[in-house]
This record gives structure tokens, C-alpha cells and sequence, in this order.
């Protein structure tokens, strides 16, 4: 069967509609719909209803969706493996969101290519949304985020559970203080949960959502904010950053994401080595 068929059967999935799966995958709607008419001859039975809010799934689309997705990782792991680079004898694709590449992300690069010579990386930062479409689709074994949605089709496993921790870089250690105050915005949980312990920094002057450049922003500007433990600890330990004691802490838990499907082998070479990083920042940052 040609792969794009399974990848067009997903697309509409993961859309909720031909016409979007078509702007997805740039293609006509015409081109999806005959793929699928395809699919569906091939298979005999009959996989969306479609309706004037998009498609839906019959009994026989649910049925196939999950070796659909197995098709697709299969077929993705079979160009990984045929591109192995000389001297390479696997192969491992993982990615994570933008603002916890650092250090983790990096400590378990360099902690693999120590331990694992013969193993190829590939290493993506994206967005959550497209994190869990290519690890669906087989693009990527592994995802590393923050509060993923539950699937029955992945697994989510917490890798460490870290804090949001208050610092600052100018000489004041009290909390009322909003001028100097830059707002990190670490998603919706950490929003309500911000607002309510904090409510006289719910319109702080500065807000950004990128936890990196709001690191940088404060070493070069002063102020304080909120911040992933693990990446302001060697700035803390410099004595470039302080915490501020006494200021309400939030947890910030962070998950290892794969495809139910996925063969184990790998996945668990590199859980257990993103496993020694966690515990690794754990106990320098105590």
C-alpha cells in the first residue's frame, strides 16, 4: 500500500477535516479525498463520515488508526535506518519544546554520544502541537514536553517533576515589587496558579513567553522572574542570579512522550539516559 494513503488517513485525523488535511499535506482536496477513496477500496469498508463540521471516524476508520500510525513509524524508521550515517548501527530521532532544550536536551546529547557512539541523533525543537504529530507519525521516537494531552494512542511518562522557582539579579529580594517584575509565561496552569498566589503581578510591564530570552533579558536588564530551576542553577551557583526566599514555588512537570506502537529498544536507551540527566540537575540544583 503507498504510504501517503495511511499519511492522508492521519492528517484528517489529526485536522478533523479533508480540506485542512489537504492544506496540511499541500495538496488538493480533490487529491485527499481520492486517496482515501482509495484507502477504502483497498480495505473495504468505509473509514469517514463526512458532514458539514469536517469527518468522523466509522467503526472500521477506529479500528484502522492505530495500524495506520504503525504503518507510517514503520516506514519512517525503515528511511532512518537505510540512512544510517558509516559506522552507525542504529538510529534515534527525539525532539522537545523550545524552552527545555536547555540543559536538558543538551546534557542527554552529550551524555549519548559518550555512551552510545554508534547511535545517529537527530535532535528537533518545535512546538508541543507539532512534537506529538511527528512522534504519531514515526518521524520522532521521542518527545520531551511540558503537560502533554492524554491519547490513547501515546504514552506520557514523567521524566522529573521540576519547580518554577522566583529569582532576580538586582540586590532587592522582596516579592511586592512589580516595576522590575518580567512576567515568563510557563502556559495556563502556571497562569492561574500565578495569578492567585501572586495577584499584584497579574500586569507585570514585561511579559514574555520564551523562557530562554527572558533569562538573557534579566542578565542584561536586571529584574526578577519565574524560572525552570534546572536552567538558572549555574547562574545562581556564579552568582549571577539569587533566589528569593520565601516566594511561592510551582511545580513544572516535565514527560518522555512516544507512540504506544513504538518498539522498545531505543526508546529505552534513551529514557534511561534523559533519566540520568534529570536526576543529575536534581541533585546539583540541591
Amino acid at each position: 500500500m503507498d504510504i501517503a494513503l495511511a499519511r492522508t488517513f492521519l492528517a484528517i485525523i489529526a485536522t478533523g477535516s479533508f480540506y485542512s488535511a489537504a492544506e496540511k499535506l499541500s495538496v488538493t482536496p480533490t487529491a485527499v479525498s481520492a486517496r482515501i477513496k482509495l484507502l477504502e477500496d483497498h480495505l473495504g469498508r468505509q473509514l469517514f463520515v463526512r458532514n458539514k463540521s469536517g469527518a468522523r471516524l466509522t467503526v472500521a476508520g477506529e479500528r484502522f488508526r492505530r495500524h495506520a500510525a504503525s504503518l507510517v513509524q514503520t516506514w519512517e524508521s525503515a528511511q532512518q535506518e537505510i540512512r544510517l550515517p558509516l559506522g552507525h548501527t542504529a538510529g534515534l530521532a527525539i525532539g522537545a519544546e523550545l524552552s527545555l532544550w536547555d540543559p536538558m536536551l543538551l546534557d542527554w546529547l552529550i551524555l549519548m554520544r559518550q555512551e552510545n557512539p554508534s547511535v545517529a541523533l537527530r535532535v528537533e525543537i518545535d512546538r508541543q502541537e507539532r512534537l506529538i504529530e511527528l512522534v504519531r507519525d514515526g518521524a520522532l521516537d521521542l518527545g520531551v514536553m511540558h503537560n502533554p494531552p492524554h491519547s490513547d494512542d501515546l504514552i506520557a511518562e514523567l521524566l522529573v517533576d521540576e519547580k518554577l522557582v522566583l529569582a532576580t539579579v538586582d540586590g532587592s529580594s522582596h516579592t511586592s515589587v512589580v516595576d522590575n517584575y518580567v512576567y515568563v509565561d510557563w502556559g495556563p496552569s502556571f497562569s492561574s496558579n500565578h495569578d492567585a498566589a501572586l495577584p499584584q503581578f497579574s500586569n507585570p510591564p514585561v511579559l514574555i513567553n520564551f523562557g530562554p530570552l527572558a533569562r538573557s533579558y534579566l542578565l542584561s536588564s536586571g529584574g526578577k522572574g519565574y524560572f525552570r530551576l534546572g536552567s538558572i542553577e549555574k547562574y545562581v551557583t556564579q552568582g549571577a542570579m539569587r533566589l528569593i526566599p520565601d516566594a511561592p514555588e510551582f511545580s513544572y512537570s516535565i514527560y518522555l512522550v512516544h507512540a504506544a506502537t513504538r518498539e522498545v529498544g531505543l526508546i529505552e536507551l534513551a529514557r534511561n539516559s534523559l533519566r540520568k540527566c534529570a536526576v543529575y540537575r536534581s541533585s546539583i540544583e540541591r
